[in-house]
């Protein structure tokens, strides 16, 4: 698969190896108002990530989101790409393309809907999935407006509400995985690392 689909996914494998081990006590099923008050109760967010690719292969590295519609994915060495969303729209920078990044708007994205200034899960048909394996909250989203543009599927832990894991399924059925660690919320984290034309000119594009 090619660049762009493989980073536009952004984010399917066991819950086990997003460390979501059941518990010896049963959680409570979050409620979708639950779940967004949490992805509202943020501004800012960093922490390490793990990434299962659609084609199997594996990449960490860190992630830094700034709500509204902010994020960006630093990827660890050998694979040093990065993905930089900010200004309305998604950059892709791969060390290997000499044609500067590959770019697309963020609203085409599932990915949005958790980085929307105000997050509202109970909007019509915005859900499609709500469950609990009694260890872990699952919703499955979707733009109510823009079906076709994919899907989301968040994975929470409760007591403390936590976003573990996220799957993007994308328009052509492709799926990736982002296994999140610990999130520092609300630290200092600079608007110039989501100004796109400056990665460009650091990228020499």
């Amino acid at each position: 698969m090619n660049m762009i689909t493989r980073r536009l996914c952004l984010l399917a494998v066991p819950l086990a190896l997003a460390g979501l081990a059941a518990s010896p006590t049963s959680a409570q099923q979050l409620s979708l108002g639950q779940v967004s008050s949490y992805l509202n109760s943020f501004t800012s967010a960093e922490g390490e990530f793990t990434q299962i690719n659609a084609d199997g292969t594996i990449s960490t590295g860190t992630i830094y989101i700034k709500r509204p519609n902010r994020v960006r994915f630093e990827y660890n060495p050998p694979e040093e790409s990065l993905v930089v969303a900010g200004g309305g729209q998604v950059a892709i920078f791969d060390p290997r393309s000499d044609t500067g990044p590959d770019r697309y708007p963020l609203n085409q994205t599932p990915l949005k809907i958790i980085l929307e200034r105000n997050v509202d899960l109970t909007r019509t048909n915005m859900v499609t999935g709500h469950t609990s394996d009694g260890t872990t909250t699952i919703v499955t989203a979707q733009d109510p407006d823009h079906p076709e543009y994919g899907s989301i599927q968040m994975v929470y832990t409760s007591n403390p509400v936590e976003l573990r894991q996220w799957i993007v399924t994308d328009d052509t059925g492709q799926q990736t995985t982002v296994i999140l660690g610990d999130l520092a919320k609300d630290g200092r984290v600079p608007d110039i690392l989501f100004n796109i034309q400056r990665e460009m000119r650091n990228w020499g594009n």
